[in-house]
Parts: C-alpha cells; structure tokens; sequence
C-alpha cells in the first residue's frame, strides 16, 4: 500500500510542509500545487495512484499555507516569487531536470507562471481550473460574468478586511465553500486557517497580484493541457476560450460538466486525464 509522508523540506529560503509519495520510486518527479482554500490534502487520492505507477510526487503546502514558510508582507508572495518555490522544492529533494507539474485554482496560476519563466524544467503543464492570468485578467477587465464571479480578487485587496469576513461566525464562508466534503478534511483545512497568520498570507497571494507590477507572461511552450467545468463557481468562459491565445506549445483544452471542486467532485475522471497527459509526454 502507498504510503504519503509528511516532511520538511527548505527551499528558496523557507522551510516547507510537503507530502511525498513514491520518492524511492525510478520514474519521473510530478508536483501537485493545490490552490484557496486548500492545501496539499486535496492531493492525496492522485499521489498514491501515481506513486503506484512508478512516479515520484511532491504536494507542497505552499508559501503562506506551511507555517515555517509565512513571511510577513504581501511583496513576499508575487508570482515570481512563488513559481520561484517550486523549482526549488524540486531541486531540494535532489531533482534538478525536467518533471511534470499540475496546479488547480490559484496555484494554476502559479503553475502558468513556472510554464512561462521556467520551461526548461517541466515535461507538461496541466491547468485545473483557471487559465493563464493574462487570459484571466482580460477577462476580469472585460467580461461581466466573470466580473461577478471574481469579485472576492477586488475585495481581497483591503487591508483586514478580507481575514474578518473569512474569519466571521466560526470561518462560515469558508464552511460553506467545503461543504460536501469529508469531515476530516474540513477539520484538516480549519485548522491550517486558524493558525496564526495564515488567513493574512494566503489573502496575501491576491493583493500581490493587483497590487504589484507583473511579470510579462510570454507564450507557453510547454505541453499543456487545460481542464475547465462548465459550472464553475469562479471561472466564468470568457477567460477559459480566449486562453489558447496565450500557449503556442502543445495545447488540449478539455471543458467536462462539473464545478470548481475537482478533486472532492470528480475525483476518478479529473485523475485519469491528469494521468493521460503526463504518460503521454513522459519521454
């Protein structure tokens, strides 16, 4: 039986949480970055399915998610820096070539920001979610249906604010967003954001990306593959079509009739493609 492990692990000058499948494994290394309001749990069910197909799998808690790795200010969580992150963990557990990286939510976000500034480093890209943030912004510029599903990013840019309502009435919102999923993880999830300065750090990640210049996303070469459901709550279709605009590499757009909550959700299909993309350019 696969076992998922708990370790520390330094990297780009802090100390994170990670979960690790199959290290002793001989095939390729996979990074799994979840996104808000999760953490590296939501990562379990797919870990063990590709440790016991050789992989090697790192699911970090990310910057401001692992409490050794919660630096005070939102300059400490742009996008450069936390695609910085992930090529280090991997380096830090003694992977310096290419490996496969899925990313859901706003670590899909992160994840098409390694695709861009470090190509040279990834075997394929799969997106969950949410496209490219240059498609994203367009979007949240332009398009009205996403205007009204993306406007916690414009709330999330006060000060105090946005951890007051998060916090609010025992996490209620938080609640609400999770609910449907198992107990454990739910209980898993409340006490991460309850711990000290959490809700600040990953509120932090919005703020830096609105408030701080970004960087110019260039067209992604490497092999991507993109899953979007119809039903989402955040990511409206008006981002999700102009996306293809953004990669030149490889690119299989796959829109499946489900929400945000993939993996709680969809978990065998949302696996099997993820599976299907990382086999096919596993050279």
């Amino acid at each position: 039986m696969t076992k998922i492990e708990l370790r520390k692990v330094k990297a780009n000058g802090q100390l994170f949480t990670v979960r690790t499948a199959g290290l002793n494994n001989k095939g390729s290394l996979v990074i799994l970055l979840h996104g808000f309001p999760e953490s590296s749990l939501m990562w379990e069910p797919l870990m063990v399915r590709l440790a016991e197909d050789g992989y090697q799998v790192i699911a970090p808690n990310q910057r401001g998610y692992s409490a050794t790795a919660r630096p005070r200010g939102y300059q400490n969580y742009t996008m450069q820096i936390l695609a910085k992150d992930i090529v280090a963990i991997a380096r830090s557990v003694g992977f310096d070539h290419q490996f496969h990286l899925v990313g859901h939510d706003i670590g899909a976000v992160v994840g098409w920001t390694v695709a861009t500034l470090y190509p040279d480093f990834l075997k394929s890209w799969t997106a969950l979610s949410v496209p490219d943030w240059p498609a994203y912004l367009w979007a949240l510029n332009n398009d009205p249906v996403q205007q009204k599903k993306g406007h916690y990013v414009h709330t999330f840019q006060h000060k105090y604010i946005p951890e007051f309502i998060l916090s609010a009435f025992n996490y209620r919102i938080l609640r609400k967003l999770w609910a449907g999923f198992p107990q454990n993880t739910i209980d898993n999830y409340l006490a991460l954001f309850s711990e000290k300065g959490a809700l600040t750090a990953v509120v932090n990640w919005y703020r830096a990306l609105l408030k701080l210049p970004q960087i110019n996303y260039s067209q992604v070469t490497v092999p991507t593959k993109f899953i979007w459901g119809n039903q989402d709550l955040a990511i409206a279709r008006g981002g999700v079509v102009k996306n293809h605009e953004y990669v030149s590499g490889p690119y299989d757009f796959v829109e499946v009739d489900a929400g945000h909550w993939f993996m709680e959700s969809n978990q065998k299909e949302i696996c099997q493609q993820i599976i299907n993309h990382i086999q096919k350019y596993n050279q």
